[in-house]
This record gives C-alpha cells, structure tokens and sequence, in this order.
C-alpha cells in the first residue's frame, strides 16, 4: 500500500503534456503493480496488472509488470529496460476515502539530496524498498525514474488481515481501474501526437 517515506512526498493532478525529446513517436510507458496478496486489499495492484497482462489490450509502447512488494525490482526494471518516459504504478492508496475508490494521481519525487544526512542514512540502510515511493526516491536518485509518475490507487477496505482475496469494493474498483488506465495511456498516446 502507497505510504509517504518522507513529509515532502506529493501527489498532484498535474496534466502537463509528455515531453519526447521533440519526437513525434508515442511515449514508453511502464505500467508497475505493487503491493502484498496475502493482505487483502493491498494486492488491488498486483490484480490490475495480472489482468491487463491477462487481457493483452495495450499498445505495443506500453510494458506491464507485476512487482509484488518488491519495490526494488522496479528499479531494477528502470535501471535494465532505460527510456521509459512514463511510468504508472498500480498499487492501494490509503486516501480517507470510500473503500474501492480508484484515483489517478501524479507523483512529484523528491530529490534525496534533499534529505537531512540522518533521514537519508536510515533511507538508504533499507534495501527492500516495499514502500513504492521509497522505490521512486530511489529511481530518481539513480536517474532512471521517467519524467512523469503516476500512482492509480485504490482506497482499500481490508489489509490488517492475512488472507489472499480482494474486498468485494476494491474488486469493484479494479474493473475501474482497468478502464482508467486504458484511457491514461490512450491520453498520454494523444498528447504526444
């Protein structure tokens, strides 16, 4: 489940156009899955990305993963597969709303340079990175997280219990987010046209 790793971690609603390098060509899109199936809820990512894999829907410049909470192997996937210009990441979004609301967020990572010499120490001693916006901190750092990030999350109603299953509101929300993130990349395709 998205949590903040840091008091200047933001989400915006920024829709500024993609920037190509000046190309016409449509962007590289990473679509990221995070989040823990044994935990109810916080699995809504890894389920909407198991099921656009399963549905095989997306345009040939978007790449699909499933990252569970293994944040470090989005980086590593930024790191082997350089060039994405976009990145979504699928994951359950704690945001004080209705359980199985959906949102479509844009993230603005702070630099880790940024950080008190303490704060970046104890971030830097955790190498899991199960926390996605410790992962896109760590993206940034190593100059691999594209120029626009953004989170489609999932208000979750059940994940302090170990179980493998989704709520039946986020279930709902994940057909939700299946159409939103079609129509995400089908803007972020018109924008660069």
């Amino acid at each position: 489940m998205c949590r903040l790793a840091h008091p200047s971690w933001q989400w915006t609603m920024n829709h500024e156009p993609v920037k190509n390098g000046g190309s016409a060509s449509l962007p590289r899109i990473l679509v990221a899955g995070m989040g823990n199936v044994l935990r109810r809820d916080d699995g809504f990512g890894v389920e909407v990305a198991q099921r656009l894999l399963a549905a095989a829907v997306l345009p040939p410049n978007v790449t699909t993963i499933e990252v569970g909470t293994g944040g470090i192997s989005l980086v590593q996937e930024l790191m082997v597969s350089p060039g994405y210009d976009v990145l979504i990441l699928l994951d359950a979004t704690e945001q004080d709303g209705q359980p199985g609301q959906v949102y479509i967020l844009e993230a603005e990572v702070p630099e880790l340079d940024t950080f008190s010499e303490m704060t970046r120490r104890d971030f830097l001693a955790d190498m899991h990175y199960a926390v996605p916006s410790r992962a896109l901190i760590l993206a940034k750092a190593l100059g691999v997280l594209p120029l626009r990030t953004f989170i489609v999350g999932c208000q979750p109603d059940l994940v302090n219990e170990f179980a493998i299953g989704l709520s039946d509101p986020v279930t709902k929300g994940v057909e939700q987010a299946l159409t939103q993130v079609k129509a995400l990349i089908h803007q972020l395709n018109q924008e660069e046209s």
